[in-house]
């Protein structure tokens, strides 16, 4: 991976643009004081390099009746070869599960899935997680509140960097 130069427009650009994702070029360019066409450009290059993977919508999983939310710690039989890759095939197919992750410590996997109530969670995990291919154990904690979540990434580190970074330089401008 080749290195980016990034500026204090651009950071502020990757900032204005995680907190509202539709905004116009326009006013992106009034939040960052560079015009539209400026935008334009910088986010091309910003897409181009890989630091903005896509856009969407944010939708609120209670407002749409998924009121229940999990986190499912799953360690395998076995690792590696092909149950491994037949277990993330299967989670990967599985639209409850939001999140996916290979993890250390006592589990193999962190799942965040979402359910409308728990008699649904419960069948989604007798039915369908726990058929999965190689899972030897599966333990789950149910969110009873939410007390922060964000998309939010921090750039702050890039402006002061404690020590080099890859694909990413800092060119104060």
């Amino acid at each position: 991976m080749s290195t980016l130069s990034i500026d204090r427009h651009d950071l502020a650009l990757l900032d204005a643009l995680q907190r509202s994702g539709d905004a116009t070029n326009a006013l992106l360019g009034e939040a960052v004081h560079l015009s539209a066409s400026q935008v334009g450009r910088r986010l091309q290059r910003l897409q181009e390099a890989g630091l903005i993977t896509g856009y969407t919508a944010l939708l609120d999983p209670a407002a749409l009746g998924l009121d229940v939310i999990a986190f499912a710690h799953v360690v395998l039989e076995r690792h590696g070869g092909v149950r491994t890759e037949a277990f993330e095939e299967g989670v990967a197919a599985l639209p409850e599960v939001l999140e996916c992750f290979s993890v250390s410590g006592n589990a193999d996997y962190v799942l965040r899935i979402v359910a409308p109530d728990l008699a649904a969670f419960s069948e989604l995990m007798m039915k369908r997680v726990l058929r999965l291919p190689g899972i030897a154990n599966i333990k789950t904690d149910i969110v009873l509140g939410k007390v922060k979540q964000t998309h939010v990434l921090p750039l702050e580190h890039i402006a002061r960097p404690s020590r080099p970074r890859r694909g990413v330089r800092y060119t104060a401008g």
